[in-house]
């Protein structure tokens, strides 16, 4: 038995003499093709929207735009690989009608455009928002480190900075003691020795001095650390990694579709200080009055749970063990029970721990419960490792936000326990299924341009996914049509109504 044979490549064949045939009608790049022209590139800020009268003609940004929206959807980001599917592959033959930029236009367009191109992903949420894609209810927020153009070896902290300056004193003593042992030996072998010696202390000095400036400019900048390469990633701790030079990036996912309502990238190491502005952000993007969020361990900030609460966004995130009490065995500040009326808490002995004093203490204002029955209490050494005091209570506040919150997840634990369906499938998705888990370009400014398209894409392929292509289009020439805006708000019904009521008296534009 023979095996399968292809086709003779001498052989005469009949392929469809449009390019348009070989592109059917329910792909993706169809819708990419018609999002793109839907946009108004000059209103959102793109180079060469507008072709000047001389000079050189450019390439439009229409073009370009939609050649990194394909690439992206499909794995591809590098100007290079990007360029190489001009020549060879059929749908974007389809979608830049043949046109073939080289990689440095490509690379260009990208680096001369990063705000336009944050403003496009904006736009595609908001589109989301009017096809009544969100739920605007309930919002799960997370951050997740990518890898940065900055090897871990062109960061330096102090304590490495100190390390590496001791290092080279000891090899710079340890090659003067060779040269005094040169002296007892042969003029000719001394002379050689002496010389390489030399050339040897002459390097480690020279790079000396510069991690002495690197030191000096990190003790002046008041930064922990400095990287090279790329001066805003930061040395970050990874969960399989270890450590690595990294951005943080944080996305705030709605809970209906999975879709990303808001994103943002910073260099700050842990989560602490994220968790107000990316709620707020999902709040004013879904237009809502109040709103629900959750967020792990890591986001448990108490300053920042009471800026949500004041803005009527309530949160659930799970409180971090700080007591060093419960791995000793002894009562914790949870075994205290707080009596709002009185003002003063009843401990395990059913002693009252009435209000003292006020104090600062990380930066918060807290009030200081005390009682004297301690030194008489038959539970102290249960309770306290103090010998002269007895226990104190520390309350925040504002702690009656934290009390809130916490009566609230008992009701509804569920809540809590959706952010990893919420938050980490979009993660998964960028980082290893579009293999987007690395960054191309250097600087916050630019990163954040690259999130921007990540988000972009994930959301894209979510709604087509969910509503298809035809459907998709239908809507974006149906909103042409009647002439609607992606910065106005559209009645909240589902995306067959919209599309069935912006149609009436616009069937022929609706093909």
């Amino acid at each position: 038995m023979s095996h399968i044979h292809g086709v003779d490549r001498a052989q005469s064949s009949m392929f469809p003499a449009l390019v348009d045939d070989y592109v059917g009608e329910n792909n993706p790049v169809r819708f990419i093709d018609a999002y793109v022209d839907s946009l108004k590139l000059d209103q959102l800020g793109f180079a060469r929207a507008e072709a000047k009268a001389t000079g050189r003609p450019p390439y439009s940004p229409s073009d370009m735009l939609k050649l990194y929206v394909y690439g992206y959807l499909n794995k591809l980001r590098s100007s290079r690989l990007l360029e190489q599917l001009t020549h060879r592959n059929i749908e974007v033959m389809w979608l830049l009608r043949k046109l073939q930029p080289d990689f440095k236009t490509i690379a260009d367009f990208r680096k001369d455009n990063t705000q336009a191109l944050k403003k496009v992903c904006r736009e595609f949420t908001l589109l989301c928002k009017k096809l009544n894609l969100f739920g605007r209810e309930f919002v799960g927020i997370d951050g997740s480190k990518f890898s940065a153009v900055n090897h871990d070896s062109r960061t330096y902290t102090k304590k490495k900075l100190q390390r590496l300056i001791k290092e080279i004193n000891e090899k710079i003593e340890t090659y003067f003691s060779q040269l005094d042992s040169a002296d007892t030996r042969d003029s000719t072998v001394r002379m050689r020795e002496t010389h390489s010696l030399q050339e040897h202390i002459a390097h480690l000095q020279e790079h000396k001095a510069e991690l002495e400036k690197l030191q000096k400019t990190l003790t002046d900048s008041g930064e922990t650390q400095i990287s090279l390469t790329d001066p805003d990633s930061r040395l970050m701790t990874t969960g399989k990694h270890g450590n690595d030079v990294c951005y943080n990036v944080q996305i705030a996912v709605d809970a209906k579709h999975k879709l990303i309502v808001a994103h943002d990238v910073t260099n700050e190491a842990n989560d602490l200080h994220q968790l107000e502005p990316m709620a707020r952000a999902a709040k004013e993007m879904l237009e809502v009055e109040r709103l629900d969020v959750t967020a792990d361990k890591g986001y448990y900030n108490e300053t920042q749970i009471a800026q949500c609460e004041q803005q009527d966004i309530s949160c659930y995130i799970p409180e971090q063990e700080k007591s060093q009490n419960k791995a000793l065995g002894l009562h914790t500040d949870r075994d205290f029970r707080y009596d709002a009326t009185h003002d003063s808490y009843l401990c395990p002995a059913q002693e009252q721990l009435t209000y003292s004093f006020e104090m600062i203490k990380g930066n918060k204002q807290i009030r200081v419960y005390e009682s004297t029955a301690c030194k008489r209490c038959v539970l102290r050494s249960q309770c306290t490792r103090s010998r002269n005091n007895g226990r104190r209570i520390y309350r925040w506040v504002h702690e009656e936000v934290i009390e809130i919150m916490r009566e609230r997840m008992m009701r509804d634990s569920r809540k809590a326990r959706m952010r990893k369906e919420l938050v980490e499938h979009p993660f998964a998705i960028i980082k290893h299924w579009m293999n987007h888990g690395y960054f191309l370009m250097r600087g916050m400014n630019k990163v954040a341009t690259e999130v921007s398209l990540s988000v972009l894409v994930y959301n894209m392929k979510r709604v087509l996914n969910i509503l298809g292509v035809s459907t998709l289009i239908a809507a974006l020439r149906a909103m042409a049509a009647k002439g609607l805006s992606f910065l106005f708000p559209l009645a909240q019904r589902r995306i067959y109504f919209v599309i069935r009521i912006l149609s009436q008296g616009s069937s022929s534009s609706v093909a």
